[in-house]
């Protein structure tokens, strides 16, 4: 097995935030922590997301994952309007940090990059905290997961563990490593995105890309075989309706426009979605650990499998 059996094994009592630290499994533990109020819903350039940020550094350094360069710290910037809905409004530079390590693999000339997006909305103007325990708390608990296994278990190739900032303002810090790949790092082969992992009333889990990259099918499908929760491929066809394609709507986005293949794991939109009920103990423990199972051995599988997966064509 990739995880532990107590990764997979029920929490019956959903513990108090303040109480983190004594949680197991560790993907829980993070899980906690990082939608926790302390972090004021994680909103770029803010106190809060700067705590979440320390925190994922905190993390890598514990599990031993290297910087690339000196730090773990990757600052950009960008530009946005004050008023997205003025096309003529003034433009204020917004400065953000995307958190980046490596786990060094047999193969050193490309590199799979593991992603999550670790900011969130902020509060809205009554000081109510949107959290994000899902969106997308959960998927950087699976990446600090998936850091994990690849320390424990040295991958073929490079495993780059990104966790990027400021994806709520238009993916940004994946736009920025694609238009400008990181000083040090091996060219990215490929993407691997989780984006809320944590909740889903129908118990399920989607996994994007299989119709752009036919390769990734049968990677799906075999996983999906032997997972406690129930796992498909879709959500990546230009012939469904233009909602129900999920190509370009997260980080994966900026990778599949800059011509790298990846496979976004996520659930469907759901009531929490950019709600302050986004919270910790909203989160089924049961599918979350059976989520985080299904992403770290989708990474395992398609690092052993790069070779095929990168090789067949593109549908588009």
């Amino acid at each position: 097995m990739l995880l532990s059996a107590l990764l997979l094994t029920s929490v019956m009592t959903v513990p108090a935030v303040s109480d983190c630290a004594d949680l197991e499994p560790q993907p829980w533990a993070d899980l906690c922590v990082i939608s926790s109020d302390e972090m004021k819903g994680r909103l770029v350039e803010t106190e809060g997301n700067a705590r979440a940020r320390a925190y994922i550094i905190e993390r890598l350094t514990e599990i031993g994952v290297d910087t690339v360069g000196d730090s773990y710290e990757h600052p950009f910037s960008y530009e946005q309007a004050l008023d997205f809905r003025d096309p003529d409004s003034p433009r204020e530079t917004v400065n953000a940090v995307n958190v980046i390590g490596v786990i060094p693999g047999a193969d050193r000339s490309r590199a799979i990059a593991v992603t999550a997006h670790y900011d969130h909305v902020g509060q809205n103007e009554a000081g109510e905290i949107y959290n994000g325990a899902d969106d997308n708390a959960s998927g950087v608990a699976a990446l600090l997961a998936t850091a994990e296994h690849f320390i424990a278990n040295p991958p073929r190739h490079d495993i780059l563990i990104m966790a990027f900032d400021a994806e709520e303002s238009g993916l940004r810090g994946a736009r920025e490593v694609v238009s400008n790949p990181v000083e040090g790092a091996a060219p990215v082969a490929f993407n691997l995105n989780f984006d809320m992992l944590g909740y889903s009333p129908d118990n399920d889990i989607w996994a994007a890309g299989p119709y752009h990259t036919p390769a990734l099918t049968p990677i799906v499908e075999e996983i999906a075989a032997d997972a406690s929760i129930t796992l498909a491929a879709g959500y990546d066809s230009p012939d469904e309706d233009p909602r129900n394609d999920w190509t370009l709507l997260s980080d994966q986005g900026a990778f599949h426009m800059g011509g790298i293949p990846f496979l976004y794991l996520g659930v469907e939109d759901h009531e929490h979605y950019h709600q302050p009920s986004d919270e910790f103990e909203t989160i089924d423990p049961d599918f979350f650990l059976g989520a985080v199972s299904v992403a770290v051995e989708l990474a395992e599988r398609i690092d052993a499998d790069l070779d095929t997966v990168i090789g067949r064509g593109a549908t588009d």
